[in-house]
């Protein structure tokens, strides 16, 4: 259903994140749809290479932090995700469910330095507490609408992100790009991380 033409690596160990739910043995294309100029909780939407609706991105309007939640499909809230206030690096950090609960944080993201030309974001999973190596890695430019996710602190591509440009896409006042999720890889995981790439971005201050 899913399937591309294309071979690619699977990664040697499933990398379940989120959940095994979501991790598949063949590569994953996704298409991702930013709204662009809503105040409505939809901003995101995320469709499998049909058309079929996989997951939605719902934006907590007017809370103190920057809040989103991803639902599945049948509108199931997966994860929620928030911008940690005052951090220098832009830290996003990713709970289970509905919960903001420290118990409940899965990973964060953050920024690998605080000035940069290129996107660089460091992943580190909750049990990761010294933060010495990243467990994920994401490298790119946004403006280009192009980014790498990587394994760790290697070249052990997981998931990679083009641009999906369109003169109508402009005209009904969307942003798309695809998203191609490799073998094994939790696809929620790498929707979540996207997103995040895209809100650090648009953060044009380059501080919370």
């Amino acid at each position: 259903m899913m399937m591309t033409g294309t071979s690619y690596p699977a990664a040697p160990i499933p990398v379940a994140v989120v959940s095994p739910h979501f991790c598949v043995g063949y590569p994953v294309d996704l298409t991702i749809v930013r709204k662009l100029m809503t105040l409505s909780e939809g901003t995101f939407g995320v469709t499998d290479v049909n058309g079929n609706i996989m997951f939605r991105i719902k934006g907590k309007l007017l809370s103190i932090h920057d809040r989103r939640v991803l639902l599945d499909a049948a509108g199931t809230p997966i994860i929620t995700f928030q911008q940690k206030l005052l951090s220098a690096h832009q830290r996003w950090q990713v709970f289970r469910g509905e919960s903001t609960n420290a118990k409940d944080m899965l990973f964060s993201v953050r920024k690998s330095s605080l000035l940069q030309m290129k996107t660089k974001l460091d992943v580190f999973m909750a049990a990761n507490t010294k933060e010495d190596v990243c467990d994920f890695k994401i490298e790119g430019s946004w403006f280009e609408r192009s980014c790498v996710i990587y394994a760790g602190n290697s070249n052990n591509i997981i998931a990679q992100m083009h641009r999906k440009h369109s003169a109508q896409s402009i005209l009904l006042g969307k942003d798309t790009f695809g998203v191609t999720v490799y073998p094994n890889v939790d696809y929620a995981f790498v929707v979540c991380l996207i997103v995040i790439l895209e809100e650090i971005n648009q953060d044009r201050s380059g501080e919370d």
